[in-house]
């Protein structure tokens, strides 16, 4: 399966970023599975991206969207309702760590 690491390689990666973390990242962030679910419902949805983006009191976020087969981001019209059931979707808002954290486990002791 592409993008799938070990269990041993993801506690590595996730301790080397707990011993020179990043300023203003989080740990982690939780997204609901509904909505990831619907993100990557549409037709022509065939990956998701992660972006970076910071909020206005300066914490770095998750920004995730939906990509086509072509890596093109699926976006949004602007001049709809986000509320529409054919709309792309783009999430934030993730349950951030610190602050609503999960419990410990190998990759968050």
């Amino acid at each position: 399966m592409k993008h799938a690491i070990s269990l041993e390689e993801a506690i590595q990666l996730t301790s080397n970023f707990r011993a020179n973390p990043a300023e203003d990242v989080a740990t982690c962030e939780t997204f609901d599975k509904a909505s990831v679910i619907t993100m990557l419902s549409k037709p022509d949805a065939e990956s998701f991206r992660v972006y970076y983006g910071r909020k206005e009191n300066g914490q770095v976020c998750a920004v995730l969207c939906a990509a086509d087969q072509e890596g093109n981001d699926l976006l949004p019209d602007t001049t709809k309702n986000l509320a529409e059931e054919d709309e792309y979707l783009i999430l934030d808002d993730s349950h951030r760590c610190p602050e609503l954290c999960p419990p410990p486990s190998p990759l968050n002791p």
